[in-house]
């Protein structure tokens, strides 16, 4: 059997028909629509017409607060047409198979626990860092959705006592402080250009070549997310945590959190002359880009149980 599996991002709609073992047979993309839900209903409706013949139905992952069992999306995230819509209901007028959806990062977080680096692990967590921090829980080896489908938001976490104060509420929520942005702009400003002109690839020759500022920078930043990976344990307990998004394909990203996860429990253990409990074992996603396509697959053959 095959199936339409779609993830959908600010910027591009990928897709792949893959076989019930989660290999891909073929796969593209297009642009995301940004005008209106009509737009993008008709441009996955482009691509499902390449495939109708062949396929079982369509799994989709993509960004939002979503309800996977009613296919409801309460919010679309960038994508703001998305918001309080039967999202499922409304796509199947124009493509009229089985279809499930389910948010882009708990797709990444099942991905990563059917095929990726936590096969095995009965509980563990994905945050994959991009323009915001979105991820997954899986505990007891299901995931995690919360009471009103929001939990592994990351986000939204408030990790500094500024919040409230006009000069410092957009800096109080983790997504500014981890998210890319949080690494790029305080780069860009340290070597005097602006923030449009600061991308990945700049910034991590800088830190690769040994630049003082950027090395420093880099330093802070993965420091506070290993920080973050802290609570995570105390909060959940899991077994691994994985970090994904495009940052973390850079080597250096998880080998600088693991350090620093290393050096908190070294600080800790000569203020107080005991280590941590428990130190969180951090790794890379091993899906990469593919993670979201898996996990949305992963869900709809749940569902067919």
């Amino acid at each position: 059997m095959e199936y339409l599996v779609l993830d959908v991002g600010g910027s591009a709609i990928k897709y792949a028909v893959m076989d019930a073992d989660s290999r891909i047979i073929e796969k593209g993309n297009v642009k995301t629509p940004k005008d209106s839900f009509d737009t993008f209903r008709e441009e996955i409706g482009k691509i499902y017409d390449q495939f109708k013949d062949r396929i079982e139905g369509i799994a989709l992952s993509m960004p939002g607060v979503i309800d996977s069992d009613r296919g409801y999306a309460y919010t679309g995230g960038a994508l703001r047409y998305n918001y309080d819509i039967d999202i499922v209901k409304l796509l199947q007028v124009r493509c009229p198979v089985k279809m499930v959806v389910e948010n882009d990062g708990k797709c990444a977080a099942l991905g990563e626990y059917w095929k990726g680096t936590l096969q095995g692990v009965k509980n563990g967590i994905v945050c994959v860092i991009g323009t915001g921090i979105g991820g997954g829980i899986i505990i007891d080896g299901k995931l995690h959705k919360g009471s009103h489908f929001f939990a592994g938001e990351f986000s939204s976490l408030i990790v500094n006592n500024t919040f409230g104060d006009t000069l410092g509420l957009g800096k109080s929520y983790w997504a500014a402080q981890s998210g890319v942005r949080g690494l790029l702009y305080p780069i860009a400003e340290a070597k005097g250009v602006e923030h449009e002109d600061m991308d990945g690839l700049q910034a991590f020759e800088l830190i690769h070549n040994g630049d003082e500022d950027a090395v420093r920078i880099f330093d802070d930043y993965c420091r506070k997310i290993a920080i973050q990976m802290y609570n995570m344990v105390s909060l959940f307990d899991p077994d691994k945590i994985a970090i994904g998004g495009g940052i973390s394909a850079q080597d250096i990203l998880v080998e600088n959190i693991v350090k620093q996860v290393h050096k908190i429990n070294d600080d800790y253990k000569e203020e107080t002359g005991k280590g941590l409990y428990l130190i969180p074992e951090v790794v890379r996603c091993e899906l990469s880009n593919d993670a979201n396509l898996v996990g949305a697959l992963y869900t709809y053959l749940v569902s067919e149980k």
